[in-house]
């Protein structure tokens, strides 16, 4: 994995793209975590580095105990954790410990677009980590896990593509059967109106925070998206909104040098004292303060 430049709306965030050193299937590969961790960029003081992902990543924890964060919630890692970072977040090998297991990289083009998965890959919000115990869940993900590092691991000529695909795609649906907790969104209860919501919101949050906008660009009624959120949520579309903008300028503070005033501007916001105003209404700190906690 190597770093890539970010867009405008990350300068200083370090994003990782999906450049494996022995690139044997383009778009995918799997790999034991003590492997991972022997990779120069995850060892020593950059261990714990902050970065974005610009791929997918799927870690079954078959051994060991340590911690992982993401998005500044730190998970508990243990045998029969499953963890799924998506394009986009941020995240921080907390405490690798003494865990190992199973580490899947993808490219979001690489499930087949034919299958289920690939409505999967584009949801970003789904929950990170799933506590999976021994259980027919656990045991199931295993196997399919075993089965893609087998394929992985043909001699060159020998190794499908195609099979990749498609045991991918049973895996990821496999993890879609899993129960919601109460603490996790499911997507799928907001349906088609939600997965539309929630595209145009990762393009827009930095341009507008209206409702009413979300609403006329996609053809619904402000009360329609309002139905789909709380579905999938539990919250008003207008509290998904400002959840979103809050979140990125919770990154941008604790993970860049950027004045609040430039953070402020990138979120929309003319006016550094609206957003004060707006972060600290919907975290609990001002800008400053949650910056000298996280940084």
């Amino acid at each position: 994995m190597g770093a890539t430049d970010l867009g405008a709306a990350d300068p200083a965030i370090p994003r990782l793209g999906f450049n494996p050193p022995d690139a044997r299937v383009p778009g995918f590969e799997i790999l034991d975590l003590a492997t991972l961790r022997e990779r120069r960029g995850f060892r020593g003081s950059r261990s714990d580095a902050v970065h974005r992902l610009d791929f997918h990543t799927l870690t079954l924890i078959t051994a060991g105990s340590g911690e992982h964060t993401v998005d500044f919630v730190t998970y508990p890692c243990r045998p029969g954790t499953l963890l799924w970072i998506r394009p986009g977040q941020v995240q921080r090998f907390t405490d690798p410990g003494t865990t190992e297991g199973t580490h899947l990289l993808f490219r979001p083009s690489f499930p087949p677009r034919f299958s289920g998965a690939d409505r999967l890959v584009d949801e970003r919000y789904g929950p990170v980590c799933r506590q999976l115990g021994p259980s027919p869940a656990y045991a199931a993900l295993s196997t399919l896990l075993s089965q893609l590092r087998a394929e992985y691991g043909r001699p060159g000529p020998d190794v499908s593509a195609e099979i990749l695909q498609l045991l991918l795609a049973t895996a990821l649906l496999q993890i879609d059967r899993l129960p919601h907790s109460g603490a996790d969104a499911d997507p799928h209860a907001g349906g088609e109106v939600y997965a539309r919501f929630r595209a145009e919101l990762e393009r827009s949050y930095a341009d507008t925070r209206r409702a009413a906008d979300y609403a006329h660009r996609l053809g619904y009624t402000v009360k329609t998206l309002t139905r789909a959120c709380v579905a999938a949520t539990g919250r008003p579309v207008k509290h998904v909104i400002d959840a979103r903008v809050a979140l990125e300028a919770q990154r941008l503070l604790a993970h860049t040098d950027e004045p609040v005033a430039t953070v402020a501007r990138r979120l929309g916001f003319p006016e550094p004292t609206n957003f004060r105003k707006f972060f600290a209404r919907h975290t609990g700190v001002t800008p400053g303060a949650f910056r000298r906690t996280h940084q």
